[in-house]
Protein backbone atom coordinates (compact mmCIF):
# COMPACT_ATOMS: atom_id res chain seq x y z
CA UNK A 1 0.00 0.00 0.00
CA UNK A 2 2.96 2.41 0.78
CA UNK A 3 4.01 2.52 -2.85
CA UNK A 4 0.41 3.58 -4.46
CA UNK A 5 -0.84 7.00 -4.56
CA UNK A 6 -4.16 8.16 -2.54
CA UNK A 7 -6.41 7.47 -5.08
CA UNK A 8 -5.10 4.21 -5.97
CA UNK A 9 -5.11 2.96 -2.24
CA UNK A 10 -9.03 4.26 -1.80
CA UNK A 11 -9.83 2.16 -5.31
CA UNK A 12 -8.37 -0.84 -3.58
CA UNK A 13 -9.90 0.04 -0.16
CA UNK A 14 -13.49 0.11 -1.78
CA UNK A 15 -13.59 -3.10 -3.44
CA UNK A 16 -15.83 -5.45 -1.39
CA UNK A 17 -13.73 -9.06 -0.19
CA UNK A 18 -10.56 -9.66 0.95
CA UNK A 19 -9.23 -11.86 -2.32
CA UNK A 20 -10.13 -8.79 -4.97
CA UNK A 21 -8.96 -6.39 -2.45
CA UNK A 22 -5.20 -8.20 -2.95
CA UNK A 23 -5.71 -9.06 -6.37
CA UNK A 24 -6.02 -5.51 -7.36
CA UNK A 25 -3.35 -4.26 -4.35
CA UNK A 26 -0.68 -7.23 -6.58
CA UNK A 27 -1.61 -5.91 -9.47
CA UNK A 28 -0.98 -2.62 -9.48
CA UNK A 29 2.05 -3.17 -7.17
CA UNK A 30 3.41 -5.80 -9.95
CA UNK A 31 2.95 -2.95 -12.18
CA UNK A 32 4.92 -0.43 -10.59
CA UNK A 33 7.56 -2.59 -9.28
CA UNK A 34 8.06 -4.48 -12.83
CA UNK A 35 8.50 -1.27 -15.14
CA UNK A 36 10.92 0.33 -12.30
CA UNK A 37 12.97 -2.87 -12.87
CA UNK A 38 13.68 -1.72 -16.95
CA UNK A 39 14.97 1.57 -15.71
CA UNK A 40 18.31 2.31 -17.23
CA UNK A 41 19.44 4.77 -14.83
CA UNK A 42 17.29 3.39 -11.84
CA UNK A 43 15.99 6.80 -11.05
CA UNK A 44 12.24 6.07 -10.95
CA UNK A 45 11.19 4.56 -8.05
CA UNK A 46 7.86 2.52 -8.07
CA UNK A 47 5.83 4.80 -6.07
CA UNK A 48 6.55 8.25 -8.25
CA UNK A 49 5.03 6.59 -11.37
CA UNK A 50 2.08 7.74 -12.82
CA UNK A 51 -0.38 6.58 -15.21
CA UNK A 52 -2.88 7.58 -17.68
CA UNK A 53 -5.24 5.53 -20.13
CA UNK A 54 -5.14 6.18 -24.05
CA UNK A 55 -8.27 7.00 -25.93
CA UNK A 56 -9.72 3.52 -26.18
CA UNK A 57 -9.01 2.73 -22.33
CA UNK A 58 -5.17 1.04 -22.42
CA UNK A 59 -3.56 2.17 -19.18
CA UNK A 60 -0.20 3.41 -20.06
CA UNK A 61 2.96 5.51 -17.91
CA UNK A 62 2.53 9.04 -18.33
CA UNK A 63 5.86 10.29 -18.08
CA UNK A 64 5.56 13.65 -18.32
CA UNK A 65 5.66 13.45 -14.53
CA UNK A 66 8.89 11.74 -14.21
CA UNK A 67 11.64 14.65 -13.24
CA UNK A 68 15.00 14.88 -14.77
CA UNK A 69 15.00 11.86 -16.45
CA UNK A 70 14.45 10.85 -20.35
CA UNK A 71 11.40 9.26 -20.93
CA UNK A 72 12.18 5.18 -21.56
CA UNK A 73 10.28 3.47 -24.44
CA UNK A 74 8.89 1.16 -22.53
CA UNK A 75 5.31 -0.30 -23.14
CA UNK A 76 3.31 -2.95 -20.85
CA UNK A 77 0.38 -4.64 -20.43
CA UNK A 78 -1.46 -6.84 -17.81
CA UNK A 79 -3.42 -9.80 -17.61
CA UNK A 80 -4.94 -11.70 -13.82
CA UNK A 81 -6.71 -14.55 -12.96
CA UNK A 82 -7.94 -15.43 -10.01
CA UNK A 83 -4.53 -17.33 -9.18
CA UNK A 84 -2.23 -15.62 -11.34
CA UNK A 85 -0.52 -12.30 -12.49
CA UNK A 86 0.61 -11.10 -15.67
CA UNK A 87 2.79 -8.25 -16.35
CA UNK A 88 4.81 -7.61 -19.83
CA UNK A 89 6.63 -4.93 -20.42
CA UNK A 90 8.92 -4.35 -24.27
CA UNK A 91 10.86 -1.74 -25.80
CA UNK A 92 9.68 0.05 -28.44
CA UNK A 93 7.17 -2.12 -29.31
CA UNK A 94 3.28 -2.38 -27.73
CA UNK A 95 2.69 -5.61 -26.55
CA UNK A 96 -0.63 -7.21 -25.18
CA UNK A 97 -0.66 -10.32 -22.84
CA UNK A 98 -3.39 -12.79 -21.75
CA UNK A 99 -3.34 -15.35 -19.19
CA UNK A 100 -6.04 -18.21 -18.47
CA UNK A 101 -6.26 -21.23 -16.41
CA UNK A 102 -5.72 -24.07 -18.60
CA UNK A 103 -8.76 -25.79 -16.25
CA UNK A 104 -10.79 -22.58 -16.94
CA UNK A 105 -14.28 -23.68 -16.55
CA UNK A 106 -16.94 -22.34 -19.58
CA UNK A 107 -20.46 -21.19 -19.16
CA UNK A 108 -21.73 -23.01 -22.08
CA UNK A 109 -20.37 -25.67 -24.68
CA UNK A 110 -17.00 -24.91 -26.31
CA UNK A 111 -18.25 -25.05 -29.90
CA UNK A 112 -21.20 -23.12 -28.88
CA UNK A 113 -19.00 -20.32 -27.57
CA UNK A 114 -17.00 -21.17 -30.68
CA UNK A 115 -19.95 -20.21 -33.27
CA UNK A 116 -20.42 -16.76 -31.62
CA UNK A 117 -16.83 -15.64 -30.74
CA UNK A 118 -14.61 -17.48 -33.62
CA UNK A 119 -14.02 -17.77 -37.09
CA UNK A 120 -14.99 -20.41 -39.56
CA UNK A 121 -11.92 -21.55 -40.04
CA UNK A 122 -11.23 -21.81 -35.76
CA UNK A 123 -14.50 -23.22 -35.54
CA UNK A 124 -13.58 -25.69 -37.94
CA UNK A 125 -10.09 -26.48 -36.25
CA UNK A 126 -12.10 -26.91 -32.85
CA UNK A 127 -14.70 -29.33 -34.65
CA UNK A 128 -12.22 -31.76 -35.64
CA UNK A 129 -10.85 -32.65 -32.29
CA UNK A 130 -12.87 -35.46 -30.77
CA UNK A 131 -11.35 -35.55 -27.39
CA UNK A 132 -13.72 -32.66 -25.25
CA UNK A 133 -10.39 -32.20 -22.66
CA UNK A 134 -8.28 -31.78 -25.67
CA UNK A 135 -10.97 -29.33 -27.35
CA UNK A 136 -11.46 -27.36 -24.37
CA UNK A 137 -7.98 -26.57 -24.25
CA UNK A 138 -7.42 -25.81 -27.74
CA UNK A 139 -10.43 -23.39 -27.18
CA UNK A 140 -8.57 -21.86 -24.18
CA UNK A 141 -5.31 -21.13 -25.95
CA UNK A 142 -7.04 -19.56 -28.80
CA UNK A 143 -9.16 -17.61 -26.72
CA UNK A 144 -5.98 -16.40 -24.97
CA UNK A 145 -4.41 -15.46 -28.39
CA UNK A 146 -7.05 -13.55 -29.50
CA UNK A 147 -7.13 -11.55 -26.15
CA UNK A 148 -3.67 -10.67 -26.77
CA UNK A 149 -3.49 -9.62 -29.82
CA UNK A 150 -6.60 -7.13 -29.15
CA UNK A 151 -5.15 -6.20 -26.58
CA UNK A 152 -1.54 -5.38 -28.42
CA UNK A 153 -3.65 -3.36 -31.19
CA UNK A 154 -5.16 -1.38 -28.28
CA UNK A 155 -8.71 -0.36 -29.92
CA UNK A 156 -10.54 -3.03 -27.28
CA UNK A 157 -12.56 -5.58 -27.91
CA UNK A 158 -15.19 -3.20 -29.94
CA UNK A 159 -11.92 -2.41 -32.34
CA UNK A 160 -11.08 -5.97 -33.13
CA UNK A 161 -13.75 -8.18 -32.35
CA UNK A 162 -12.96 -11.82 -32.18
CA UNK A 163 -14.51 -12.20 -35.70
CA UNK A 164 -12.58 -9.87 -37.49
CA UNK A 165 -9.52 -11.70 -37.56
CA UNK A 166 -8.54 -15.57 -37.56
CA UNK A 167 -5.57 -17.20 -34.97
CA UNK A 168 -3.70 -20.02 -37.37
CA UNK A 169 -1.13 -22.20 -36.43
CA UNK A 170 1.57 -23.45 -38.68
CA UNK A 171 5.19 -24.71 -38.75
CA UNK A 172 8.45 -25.09 -40.98
CA UNK A 173 6.84 -28.09 -42.05
CA UNK A 174 3.66 -27.04 -42.95
CA UNK A 175 -0.30 -26.04 -41.63
CA UNK A 176 -1.12 -28.25 -38.18
CA UNK A 177 -4.33 -28.66 -37.10
CA UNK A 178 -3.75 -27.51 -33.95
CA UNK A 179 -1.17 -27.07 -31.13
CA UNK A 180 -1.32 -30.50 -29.29
CA UNK A 181 -0.52 -32.06 -32.56
CA UNK A 182 2.50 -29.70 -33.17
CA UNK A 183 5.51 -32.06 -32.18
CA UNK A 184 8.07 -29.60 -33.15
CA UNK A 185 6.91 -26.57 -31.23
CA UNK A 186 9.61 -24.46 -31.69
CA UNK A 187 9.39 -24.35 -35.55
CA UNK A 188 5.99 -23.48 -34.83
CA UNK A 189 4.49 -19.90 -35.88
CA UNK A 190 1.47 -18.13 -35.23
CA UNK A 191 -0.42 -15.53 -37.71
CA UNK A 192 -2.97 -13.68 -38.00
CA UNK A 193 -5.78 -13.42 -40.89
CA UNK A 194 -7.92 -9.54 -40.67
CA UNK A 195 -11.41 -11.20 -42.16
CA UNK A 196 -11.65 -8.09 -44.40
CA UNK A 197 -8.72 -7.21 -45.77
CA UNK A 198 -5.56 -10.08 -44.92
CA UNK A 199 -3.00 -8.34 -46.23
CA UNK A 200 -3.71 -5.72 -43.04
CA UNK A 201 -1.86 -5.61 -39.92
CA UNK A 202 -0.67 -9.20 -39.96
CA UNK A 203 3.02 -8.91 -40.83
CA UNK A 204 3.79 -6.53 -38.31
CA UNK A 205 3.24 -8.42 -34.88
CA UNK A 206 4.67 -11.68 -33.31
CA UNK A 207 3.16 -13.85 -31.12
CA UNK A 208 4.63 -16.72 -28.19
CA UNK A 209 2.17 -19.06 -26.04
CA UNK A 210 3.52 -19.87 -22.86
CA UNK A 211 2.32 -22.81 -20.89
CA UNK A 212 3.26 -21.36 -16.75
CA UNK A 213 3.84 -23.88 -14.07
CA UNK A 214 2.05 -26.31 -15.62
CA UNK A 215 -1.53 -24.61 -14.50
CA UNK A 216 -1.39 -21.60 -16.83
CA UNK A 217 -1.83 -20.44 -20.69
CA UNK A 218 -0.14 -17.02 -21.02
CA UNK A 219 0.01 -15.37 -24.78
CA UNK A 220 2.28 -12.65 -25.63
CA UNK A 221 1.64 -10.50 -28.78
CA UNK A 222 4.03 -7.87 -29.37
CA UNK A 223 4.59 -5.40 -32.72
CA UNK A 224 8.48 -6.22 -34.41
CA UNK A 225 10.96 -3.23 -33.38
CA UNK A 226 11.14 -1.12 -36.70
CA UNK A 227 13.73 0.91 -34.89
CA UNK A 228 16.58 -2.26 -35.27
CA UNK A 229 16.22 -2.81 -38.80
CA UNK A 230 18.55 -5.88 -38.42
CA UNK A 231 16.42 -7.66 -35.79
CA UNK A 232 13.28 -6.72 -37.68
CA UNK A 233 12.60 -10.55 -38.50
CA UNK A 234 14.48 -11.86 -35.70
CA UNK A 235 13.50 -14.25 -32.95
CA UNK A 236 11.13 -12.76 -29.95
CA UNK A 237 13.53 -12.72 -26.72
CA UNK A 238 11.74 -13.46 -23.90
CA UNK A 239 12.69 -13.43 -20.14
CA UNK A 240 10.72 -14.69 -17.56
CA UNK A 241 9.95 -13.65 -14.05
CA UNK A 242 8.07 -15.25 -10.68
CA UNK A 243 7.44 -12.35 -8.74
CA UNK A 244 6.16 -11.77 -5.71
CA UNK A 245 6.22 -7.97 -5.05
CA UNK A 246 8.85 -7.69 -2.45
CA UNK A 247 8.53 -11.19 -1.25
CA UNK A 248 9.74 -13.15 -3.81
CA UNK A 249 11.74 -12.51 -7.39
CA UNK A 250 13.41 -15.29 -9.00
CA UNK A 251 14.03 -15.68 -13.13
CA UNK A 252 12.41 -18.88 -14.23
CA UNK A 253 13.40 -18.94 -17.97
CA UNK A 254 14.45 -22.33 -19.31
CA UNK A 255 13.49 -24.21 -16.56
CA UNK A 256 9.96 -26.58 -16.08
CA UNK A 257 7.46 -23.29 -14.90
CA UNK A 258 8.26 -22.14 -18.41
CA UNK A 259 7.26 -23.88 -21.36
CA UNK A 260 7.59 -22.60 -24.72
CA UNK A 261 4.13 -23.84 -26.57
CA UNK A 262 4.72 -22.16 -29.98
CA UNK A 263 5.67 -18.70 -31.38
CA UNK A 264 7.95 -17.36 -33.36
CA UNK A 265 12.12 -18.32 -32.68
Amino acid sequence: MEILPPCEKEHVSSMRGDELRKSALLARTLVRTTIARYQINSSIQPRSLKFRKSIHGKPEVDWQHCDHCEPPPLHFNISHTSSLIACGVTINSPIGIDVEAKQRPVKHNVLTLARRYFTEHELHVLTAIKDPHLQHQEFIKLWTLKEAYVKALGGGFSGAPFKTFTVRFGSAIGESPHLSRNSNTEASEISVDMFDDPSDLTSNWQFMLLELAGSHYAAICTEKDVTSEGNKNGPMKLTVWKTIPFVEDKCVSGTEAVRVLCGFR
